[in-house]
């Protein structure tokens, strides 16, 4: 059985939809809408059934999770979730899968000793944080680099939960704005953001902030490439302006005092897809060495619903988990996956409008 929590929401869909065509296993669809639940339950190829579940109830939490090989949770928002839901599938008996979490959720998982009993977590199964640092490794196999850029981003809606997920990823655990990597080290006030910018694979100038997070520096760490850019790349000023003010005028840690700022960046993405549509791009250069190893220089992954997106490497995910591809413990998506696996997966799925290696 394989748990699906946040199954009705567009993570949550893609996910379950994925893992029923490839045969994975019976699903359990989990969601605050029991009818909304069993209407994607019928339609998936696969055996299905729909359950009630709040994951903020400790007892329907637990009956969720019991029967499950493994547990997917599509469901947020990370800064209440952490590793609430984790501990709830080791103590069933299941591995687990998680949209978020970052090095806070997987951080709170073992420092509190968990008892992993050989399961499995992997958390940040998403594009941002995700693939966003398990593509960027095609361009490094075998040959470190001279310098590795990283965009990601384009017109993508936020939901009021997203938005303040988004506001909390402040802070050493997240990564440091205006920042590069060189050298093996963190170089703060590196960059500066570039504006009305021409970007391969991206359709119209765009506004990129500098960016070095977390999964930046263990990408630059464990691939050996001599310097890192990292950035966020946005359609216009209105997010970055969003997110600046509610940083500005508060601490940028606590919830509760971020969450009245949650509905200025979801007006400003919902302005940005009012004026030049939903697209996400995800773009990788790569400068080797004078005289290194022949490789790819690029990796461009072009589509319109970066939630849906996230469901698909959900399902990747399961299925490496269920594959016995990774290892017991507590791992990153990013770390944890193979990189030419999910491409290959990535070049064949409907919602990939374009995925080139080159």
């Amino acid at each position: 059985m394989i748990g699906v929590l946040g199954g009705t929401g567009s993570v949550g869909r893609t996910a379950a939809e994925r893992i029923a065509a490839w045969g994975l296993g019976e699903l359990r669809i989990g969601g605050r809408n029991l009818d909304t639940a069993r209407e994607l339950a019928r339609t998936l190829p696969a055996v299905a059934e729909a359950v009630r579940t709040d994951l903020n109830d400790p007892r329907e939490l637990a009956a969720f999770c019991s029967g499950c090989r493994v547990v997917v949770n599509c469901a947020g928002p990370t800064y209440q979730v952490l590793d609430t839901v984790a501990r709830a599938a080791f103590a069933a008996g299941a591995d687990y899968i998680d949209i978020g979490g970052e090095l806070v959720a997987k951080d709170a998982l073992t420092s509190a000793g968990a008892d992993l009993d050989g399961r499995t977590a992997v958390f940040s199964a998403g594009v941002m944080p995700g693939l966003s640092g398990l593509l960027p490794r095609l361009l490094a196999d075998g040959r470190p680099l001279r310098r590795l850029d990283v965009y990601v981003g384009g017109a993508a809606v936020f939901t009021p939960l997203s938005a303040v997920d988004a506001l909390l990823t402040r802070g050493p655990r997240f990564g440091e704005p205006m920042a590069a990597w060189r050298d093996g080290r963190i170089v703060p006030n590196a960059l500066a953001p570039l504006r009305a910018v021409n970007l391969p694979g991206f359709p119209v100038p765009m506004y990129a902030w500098p960016y070095l997070t977390t999964e930046a520096q263990t990408l630059a760490t464990g691939t050996g490439a001599h310097e890192v850019r990292g950035y966020n790349v946005f359609v216009s000023n209105r997010l970055p302006e969003a997110l600046a003010e509610a940083w500005a005028e508060t601490d940028g840690v606590d919830p509760d005092t971020l969450a009245p700022y949650a509905g200025g960046v979801v007006r400003a993405s919902l302005l940005d897809r009012a004026d030049f549509g939903a697209f996400y791009v995800m773009l990788f250069t790569a400068r080797p060495h004078p005289g290194s190893a022949p490789g790819p220089t690029r990796v461009l992954l072009t589509a319109v619903d970066s939630y849906a997106l996230s469901g698909v490497v959900m399902a990747i995910a399961t299925r490496a988990v269920l594959g016995g591809d990774v290892p017991p413990g507590v791992h990153l998506a990013a770390e944890a996956l193979d990189p030419d696996a999910t491409a290959e997966v990535l070049g064949s799925d409907p919602l990939v409008k374009e995925f080139t290696v080159r």
